[in-house]
């Protein structure tokens, strides 16, 4: 469908094909007018625009289908052609069958999918496509501009071979095709489930509620073998869903898609006159202006420790810089590049051992409960040498209360400072703990228990949890070496402010190795006060 040397873009007379006519070549080219435009050449349109390498000629077909029958909204209202921008066009020429896209806010990648899905489904027999929004306010959002989409095709087509025959909010269905388009929210657990999708366009991932693993594991699951899958996302730190999606790309034959903001023409601003050393090394190595660099500037001012994150120029830094950790991004940084695997490990690698006891030192071990099963939270153990503080051991399982008293204490005797005194075990009494404490009182009882006012384990509240995260914090910065475990520094990185003034593991991640660790150097930190095992039932 290539407007004849007549007929400009945007006029009712197509030069259509019975193989199709594209720029530059002519495929069996019959001239048609668009009221002849039906079934058969929609499918030979679609069988260009599943080609592998989605171009005819010079030509890449979506870019040219999408400016001819598609309309958007731009940022001023106006309702104009899709015409690919520089982040489109490079996603077109570059994509693959599954893809994930890294990018800066308003990059117009979720509209670009859209349109392409679009026009996949409404080419092709038995097609089913879903689009997946992070809310349900953004799915509806989605679904208007595919709306859009449809009430833009020229007349003939929306009455004759496109003609719906169920339009409501979230679903189109074509039945002279057989195919249907359905824009779905991630925030239904059971998104996907029980279809079987041809294309699959996951938006603003970073951002999606609840367990995103196991959705967007349910939608890849219902994906065709030969289905098209675009994963995308502004970032939104180094820990969840899309984060790991990004991490585990290549090894999934997933083609990676960074676009930094710059490539968006509009984000200019008054040039910025004499230019730092980082904004020069900009100028010189991605080609931006001084216009740019003057947008730059107004984004650190605006966004602060977000705009790395919001405005991405970097695929690796972007992750990095949330904003909202309440640790030293860079001294972790700094001691994860540093970190070594342990020298030992059980329990199918669960506990991990980096320093074994020593006759005569003394020793902690911090518990963090939780209720265990294959869905739970993690219990974490922490193992540390009392005197200087650094991390000896560290368990993070899935275990239930009973096993975990067992390991606790086969740990308490393993670093006891003699045989027949074992380590101070400090349990945390919250929830699950009171139970793991009950059994490590019953039966032989372990006699080194850590007491808070006369009552077993360690109780973190309100009040106690921001000097303990304070603490740990510190010592990240001050005394770095302390701490061995890649599992535990990926979690300090994680570890978040929440709205109210709330601290805890981001969306997706875990703080279990991060809390037996604070509570590991709150009881420490009382024990060298105080110079003696107060605080030990024996």
């Amino acid at each position: 469908m290539r407007p004849s040397a007549m007929a400009q873009p945007g006029s009712r007379k197509y030069r259509y094909t019975r193989g199709v006519n594209v720029p530059g070549s002519t495929i069996g080219g019959v001239e048609m007018r668009e009221a002849e435009f039906g079934i058969e050449e929609l499918l030979l349109l679609g069988r260009l625009l599943n080609a592998p390498t989605g171009r005819h000629g010079e030509q890449n077909v979506s870019i040219w289908l999408a400016q001819e029958l598609l309309k958007v909204r731009d940022k001023e209202g106006q309702q104009r052609a899709l015409a690919a921008n520089p982040a489109q066009i490079r996603f077109e020429d570059q994509r693959g069958r599954h893809n994930i896209v890294v990018k800066a806010r308003q990059m117009g990648m979720t509209t670009w999918v859209a349109g392409r899905f679009f026009l996949k489904t409404i080419t092709a027999r038995g097609v089913l496509t879903a689009q997946v929004a992070h809310t349900r306010e953004a799915a509806e959002a989605i679904f208007r501009m595919v709306q859009r989409f449809w009430e833009c095709l020229p007349g003939n087509m929306r009455d004759g071979c496109l003609r719906r025959s169920r339009a409501n909010v979230g679903q189109m269905v074509f039945p002279a095709l057989d195919s249907e388009f359905r824009v779905l929210s991630a925030a239904d657990e059971s998104a996907g489930r029980g279809l079987t999708l041809q294309n699959l366009h996951c938006s603003e991932v970073s951002r999606w509620p609840g367990d995103a693993m196991a959705t967007l594991a349910g939608l890849r699951a219902a994906l065709s073998p030969d289905g098209e899958m675009v994963i995308e996302s502004t970032p939104n730190g180094a820990h969840g869903c899309f984060y790991e999606e990004w991490q585990q790309a290549l090894e999934r034959g997933t083609v990676q898609h960074f676009y930094p903001w710059w490539l968006e023409k509009g984000y200019v601003s008054a040039a910025a006159k004499r230019p730092r050393e980082d904004e020069l090394s900009l100028m010189s190595g991605s080609g931006l202006s001084a216009d740019q660099v003057g947008f730059r500037r107004g984004l650190e001012a605006s966004y602060r420790g977000l705009r790395v994150q919001e405005f991405a120029e970097d695929a690796e830094l972007c992750f990095r810089s949330t904003g909202e950790c309440c640790f030293d991004m860079e001294a972790l940084e700094q001691r994860l590049a540093s970190v070594h695997e342990a020298v030992e490990s059980r329990r199918n690698a669960a506990l991990r051992i980096w320093l074994p006891p020593i006759a005569g030192k003394e020793y902690l071990v911090a518990v963090d409960p939780a209720g265990g099963g294959s869905d739970g939270d993690y219990a974490a153990v922490q193992v540390i040498e009392l005197a200087s503080g650094v991390q000896c051991a560290e368990l993070q399982q899935r275990i239930g209360v009973l096993e975990l008293a067992r390991v606790a204490a086969s740990l308490g005797h393993e670093y006891g400072r003699s045989p027949g005194q074992g380590a101070m075990i400090v349990v945390e009494r919250n929830n699950h703990g009171s139970g793991v404490l009950a059994h490590l009182s019953m039966g032989e009882p372990y006699a080194w228990l850590y007491e808070q006012a006369g009552v077993p384990g360690w109780l973190t509240s309100a009040s106690s949890k921001p000097g303990m995260i304070s603490r740990l914090g510190a010592l990240l910065v001050e005394t770095p070496w302390l701490f061995l475990s890649k599992n535990l520094l990926e979690e300090c990185r994680t570890f978040v402010s929440h709205p109210g003034g709330r601290t805890g593991a981001a969306n997706g991640a875990h703080d279990d190795c991060l809390m037996a660790m604070a509570l590991a150097h709150a009881v420490r930190a009382e024990r060298l006060e105080t110079g003696s095992r107060r605080g030990a039932t024996r």
